[in-house]
């Protein structure tokens, strides 16, 4: 089987915890079968192949995640990488083209597109395996899963369809509607609209030929950035007559909201903090490495990381982006395919930097031209090298490279290191990577 996640999101609904490069969907903020804290994205990763051994997992995403990917899935995990963002319809046809062109899958085979955030229990997946088999014996040219509403959301579209069968013919569609709305469309036997969608490899390359005018993947990733942004919804599902939807009544929930997060959260605590006898219904996840104390507080979320500090009531919680888009900062905190870093101080001419390295990984080999970088080893062993020079390196050690020189660090242990960078040009741009 084939899956192609979709991973993708600004990142501003979850801030602080959130940024532009750390979505929603790499926050570890559940707890496995082992107890260890993971991401929606592996916590997905670990589903799919929990219910479909074998399966040949794709995630599509921009460049700006693809660090974070590999640092919770690992460097084999496979990447189909946008070059700017074009909404899901571009993304799915790209992906597919990927499938198709690059890895080299027969347009028999089947494919489903599922969000990579969802938090669903496994037979989630167990419905999905069953569409891709539907799919296969041409029960339809695309099926959709429908979630069975527990409420009248206006947060989701919704499908109607023919019948209150497991499987229906659709109906139509219906836009995210207002409650009353959403209630007559309930009545009428509506789903929810999740944002899976199962098909054929050949019906998706069929349908991307039709749309837009390119010849190969290879083609279609350099006029990327020329495609009109449209959602897979508009530029085919609701084009589709030959389409059906699967019902599913298990669990399932969008968690797109520090309300609708914290309602999965195991724990009201996460991390340094403590609560006294009179807080009620509140939640702190602190990232920091000093203490949170709340008292007497109520329904309310506390976050605290290198981003910035939330105290928000918890149905409050649910406007923050237009409050997050006011703020000008940049990135603090940002996990690499390599480790992670946080930015501990920020000044005019220098930036303080704590830099975590797994252990077994290194920096490319870099050079900087308008800042020089000062080291200081403060755990773990590994190597230097610096202008071709090799060094081994421990606790305590300092390390000097002056704008132009060429550098890098192995991790022979889980590393840690503060770095110091100094100049009037600080930027993320400034940076040349070389052959070692």
């Amino acid at each position: 089987m084939n899956f192609i996640l979709l991973s993708g999101g600004s990142g501003k609904r979850l801030w602080p915890l959130s940024n532009d490069v750390r979505s929603k969907q790499f926050i570890k903020i559940f707890k496995n079968e082992d107890g260890i804290y993971e991401s929606m994205v592996q916590r997905v990763y670990r589903q799919i192949n929990a219910s479909a051994p074998n399966s040949n997992i794709t995630i599509a995403t921009s460049k700006t995640q693809v660090s974070s990917i590999k640092n919770q899935l690992g460097n084999n995990v496979d990447i189909c990488i946008e070059p700017c963002r074009r909404d899901t319809f571009p993304a799915i046809a790209l992906a597919a083209m990927y499938l198709h062109d690059v890895k080299g899958i027969s347009e028999n085979d089947t494919v489903a597109v599922c969000p990579v955030d969802p938090y669903v229990e496994k037979e989630y997946f167990s419905t999905i395996c069953e569409l891709q088999n539907e799919a296969k014996n041409n029960s339809a040219d695309l099926l959709l899963m429908g979630i069975e509403p527990t409420h009248p959301s206006e947060k989701y579209g919704y499908i109607i369809p023919e019948t209150s069968d497991k499987i229906s013919t659709v109906k139509e569609f219906k836009e995210k509607p207002d409650v009353k709305n959403a209630e007559k469309y309930i009545s009428d036997g509506a789903l929810w609209n999740c944002g899976v969608f199962i098909f054929k490899l050949g019906y998706i390359v069929k349908k991307a030929h039709e749309i837009i005018d390119f010849t190969d993947y290879y083609d279609l990733f350099d006029k990327y950035d020329t495609l009109e942004k449209i959602s897979f919804d508009y530029a085919v599902v609701e084009k589709e007559t030959n389409i059906k939807v699967m019902r599913f009544s298990g669990y399932w929930n969008d968690l797109g909201t520090w309300d609708s997060l914290t309602d999965e959260i195991p724990e009201n605590i996460i991390g340094k903090a403590v609560l006294n006898e009179n807080c009620e219904n509140t939640y702190v996840i602190n990232e920091l490495n000093i203490p949170v104390l709340c008292m007497g507080m109520k329904n309310t979320i506390v976050s605290a990381s290198a981003e910035g500090i939330l105290v928000s009531e918890k149905e409050q919680s649910g406007s923050i982006k237009s409050y997050v888009d006011g703020i000008e900062q940049g990135v603090m905190f940002a996990e690499k395919s390599w480790g992670s870093y946080t930015v501990i101080d920020a000044q005019d001419e220098s930036m303080t930097i704590k830099v975590t390295l797994n252990a077994g990984h290194s920096m490319n080999y870099h050079s900087h031209e308008c800042r020089d970088e000062v080291w200081t080893i403060i755990s773990g062993k590994g190597r230097t090298v610096v202008d071709g020079m090799e060094e081994s390196v421990k606790p305590g050690d300092v390390i000097t490279m002056e704008a132009g020189c060429r550098h890098t660090i192995f991790a022979d242990t889980e590393l840690q290191l503060i770095e110091v960078q100094l100049g009037r040009e600080i930027s993320v741009h400034d940076k040349k990577i070389f052959e070692l």
